[in-house]
Parts: C-alpha cells; sequence; structure tokens
C-alpha cells in the first residue's frame, strides 16, 4: 500500500523553505534516514531523511519550488513503513499542529469566530514566501487584531511554534491580537501568557510597518531581468529592515595599533597550522571580543520590550560574518569564552566552510549574542555595520594599514599598522560612553595581546 511521505520539521520556527534539489527519482528504493532532498530556508540548506522505506512511486516536489512543512513530498510503494521515530511523535503530537495547522485552528474556532486564519493558511501555501512565513512580524494594531498583511496582499501566518498555538488555544487567545516580543516579532509562549493575563505589552505593537513602495516600469528604459530572491536573500531583506526600523543605532569609530597583534600572528601561524587551520585576525579577535563581553556584560545581554526587561546572557557565543558567492551567513561559534585562540582558529575554519558549501545546520546559526564582521581582507578604511536584534552590538573590521604615529618617547612619527573598528551599538540600552569604553579596551587589547592572558 502506497505510503506519503511529508516534509517534517528541519527547525525552530520553520514552516517552509524552497527545494534545492531532489536527491531520489521515481523508481529509486529509498531507505529509513536516506537523504531524499535539500531544502534552503532562511536560515541555511538542510538534507531532509527519508522517515519511509521503499520504492518512490511519486516525487511531489521539484528543484527551485516552494515546500511548506507538512506537505507530502514523496510517494512511496512496496513495502513502504514509517519510521520507529516519526510513529512515536505522531503518538506524542496530534498530526494536524505540527504540520497542517492552519486547518486544525479554523476547526478548533468557536463557530462564530471569522476563519481568516483558515484562509491565511490555503493562501499561504500558493502565495507567502517561506522566509517570510518563518518568522513574519505579527505587529498588527492592537486595536484592529486583524492578520497581518504579506507582501501580495494577502494574509500571511503568524511566527509561532505548534506549541504556543496550541497554548493559544487552550487560553482562548486570538494569536493574530499578539504581539511577539520575540527576533522579528516571533510570538513565545511567554507572549501568549502575558496576553491572557493582560500583562505589559500585551496589545502594543512594536514598530510601524511601512510599506515599500511600487517600482516604476525599468523596461521603458532598456532591458531587464528578473531573478528570483534565494531564502538567504530574502531573510537578509526582511532582517535589515526590520533592524533598520526597531533599533536606534549609533556607530562610534577608533583605531588599534596592530603591529604588535600582527607580530604575534606571523610568529604563531605555524603552529596553528599544525592544528589544521590558519591563524587569523578574525580569529584572534574573536578572542579579544569574548573576554570583551565578559568585562562588559551590557554587550552580552538583549532587550525584551515587552516586558520592560534587560536579558543578561551568562554565556558567550560570538557570531562571525562569512561572505559566500549565495549571500552573507553568520555562523555562531558557541562558549566562545571558554576556547583557546587555536580551539576558535580550528573552529572558525570548519565553520566558514560549512558557510561556502551551505552545509550550516539551523543550529549553526542560531544562539549568538554579539557579531564580528570583518572587511580588512576585501579593503575599505571604515563602515557602519547593523545591528540585528536580539544583538544589541556588533563590531565592523576594515583593513589594517600602515600609518605614520607620533612617538612621544622618541619625539618622531614611527611608522604602525593601525586597524580600523567600527562598533555599531543600540542606544536604547548601550550609551555612548560605554561603547566608548567598550571600544577602547577592545583596542588596548590588540595592542597589548598580553592583556588577554591578564584578564581572560
Amino acid at each position: 500500500m502506497p505510503t506519503d511521505m511529508k516534509l517534517p520539521e528541519v527547525g525552530e520556527g520553520i514552516e517552509a523553505g524552497t527545494v534545492v534539489a531532489v536527491l531520489v527519482k521515481e523508481g529509486d528504493r529509498v531507505e529509513i534516514d536516506q537523504p531524499v532532498m535539500e531544502l534552503e530556508t532562511d536560515k541555511a540548506v538542510v538534507e531532509v531523511p527519508s522517515s519511509v522505506a521503499g520504492v518512490v512511486e511519486k516525487v511531489h516536489v521539484q528543484a527551485n519550488a516552494e515546500a511548506r512543512i507538512g506537505q507530502v513530498v514523496l510517494t512511496v510503494a512496496e513495502g513502504a513503513e514509517a519510521s520507529a521515530e516519526a510513529q512515536d511523535e505522531a503518538k506524542d503530537e496530534p498530526q494536524d499542529e505540527a504540520k497542517d495547522e492552519p486547518q486544525d485552528e479554523a476547526k478548533d474556532e468557536p463557530k462564530d469566530e471569522p476563519k481568516d486564519e483558515a484562509k491565511a493558511g490555503a493562501k499561504s501555501d500558493a502565495k507567502a514566501e517561506p522566509a517570510e512565513k518563518a518568522e513574519a512580524p505579527a505587529a498588527p494594531p492592537a486595536e484592529t487584531p486583524s492578520a497581518p498583511a504579506s507582501d501580495d496582499g494577502g494574509p500571511r501566518l503568524i511566527a509561532a511554534a505548534p506549541s504556543v498555538r496550541r497554548l493559544a488555544r487552550e487560553l482562548d487567545v486570538d494569536l493574530r491580537a499578539v504581539v511577539g516580543s520575540g527576533a522579528l516579532g516571533r510570538v513565545s509562549a511567554e507572549d501568549v501568557q502575558r496576553y491572557a493575563t493582560g500583562g505589559p505589552g500585551a496589545g502594543r505593537p512594536g514598530a510601524v510597518a511601512v510599506e515599500a513602495p511600487p517600482l516604476p516600469d525599468f523596461s521603458r528604459w532598456g532591458e531587464t531581468e528578473r531573478v528570483a530572491m534565494s531564502g538567504i536573500r530574502k531573510v537578509t531583506v526582511r532582517t535589515m529592515a526590520q533592524a533598520w526600523a526597531n533599533v536606534p543605532m549609533v556607530t562610534h569609530f577608533d583605531e588599534a595599533d596592530a603591529t604588535r597583534f600582527e607580530e604575534l600572528r606571523q610568529r604563531f601561524k605555524g603552529m596553528v597550522e599544525k592544528a589544521g587551520a590558519k591563524l587569523t585576525p578574525t580569529a584572534m579577535l574573536l578572542k579579544v571580543i569574548a573576554v570583551a563581553l565578559r568585562r562588559f556584560p551590557d554587550f552580552n545581554a538583549s532587550i525584551d520590550v515587552g516586558t520592560q526587561e534587560i536579558v543578561y546572557k551568562k554565556y558567550v557565543n560570538v557570531g562571525t560574518a562569512v561572505d559566500t558567492e549565495h549571500g552573507l551567513l553568520v555562523p555562531v561559534i558557541k562558549q566562545a569564552d571558554e576556547k583557546s585562540v587555536v580551539d576558535l582558529a580550528v573552529e572558525l575554519g570548519e565553520i566558514a566552510e560549512k558557510a561556502r558549501n551551505r552545509k550550516l545546520s539551523p543550529d549553526d546559526m542560531s544562539g549568538g549574542n554579539f557579531i564580528v564582521s570583518n572587511l580588512g581582507g576585501i579593503g575599505g578604511t571604515g563602515f557602519s555595520p547593523i545591528v540585528t536584534p536580539p544583538d544589541v552590538a556588533i563590531l565592523g573590521v576594515s583593513r589594517s594599514a600602515m600609518k605614520p604615529v607620533w612617538d612621544a618617547k622618541k619625539a618622531e612619527f614611527v611608522p604602525r599598522l593601525m586597524m580600523p573598528l567600527a562598533l555599531t551599538y543600540d542606544h536604547r540600552l548601550i550609551d555612548g560612553a560605554s561603547a566608548a569604553r567598550f571600544l577602547r579596551w577592545v583596542c588596548q587589547a590588540v595592542e597589548e595581546p598580553y592583556l588577554l592572558t591578564l584578564e581572560g
């Protein structure tokens, strides 16, 4: 008897993605846990393993098409059987919540309630972009709790996990009226409970959405070509717009004398190469920042606007921007403060390679507290990086250059290798003086690397 394989959950908050490649074809035999397709989400490209075994009777998806969680992707015949793990999950969690959630919500609504969400689910299947459905911000006006509109004019699915949706039904809360306090407006269980009890920020919207103006007809002036955005580019567009609209940013600039820093790198790069990695300035800066975040906890925190609280993190996870042909990716090095420079260099090389090969997992891209973006290898004398919530700061590094610096002891100018640094910070939490002290400490750590052994 034929068995349908549905697209399983591939990460928290991910409801859809773009099919990069289908790894099987009709007539192929598949085994449980065998990769059958590659799916590009707004975080990474992931391999989707089969939950059934047998011969592929029909492939329901194709490359470059959108696929939603719970959608049938394969029909398998000849002794197909679901994996024990999938069966256990089906027993523990109702199928309609994990997969066909919009239809379930419509079924559970009171009869006098409007069924906009059921329509939203159906319409989003055909129109909404995967990145938007995964983390679309829910910020309708408090006095009009209607579903937010998508770019194509139709309703948009609200970003919330199945467990949060279940809690909302149990508490008789309309998710469309809840303002999410998570990244990009994601609704959490705490948001639902706060709304149900009328707590602070229960119905307070975040930033006012600004509708993009329509584009002119460019074909009037010459030939044009339209290319669909990748999942990575879609989330970059949304994330940058959200960050710029919600975070009052200020950038503080400084220069560090990196002469000894570079001498130290050249001295020990051979030892790191024996460990199978390259001792890059970024790897060394990751250690500097990890120690700095311990010393200045405000930079290792997040703002919870809904509860009017500051969340101080007791762990130090540092993201690093990686330039790839598919777009900018920011993998995260966990517990960076507990690792040596050699460990950081090895892990940085591995995670950067995964980024370039589109092999990053959602976990590789999540949990960061601070970002280091180093453009020194490309060029430029300075730039202003953008803070992406829930982070409150980001460090931009530009190309170091030899400059004449006045030496008071010698009473003459001496050549020094100067590294331009730019710290962009969220002014809601961090004041200008705090930012100046933070960046000056980073500069001192670059100028006197021994400082790390004293304070790290």
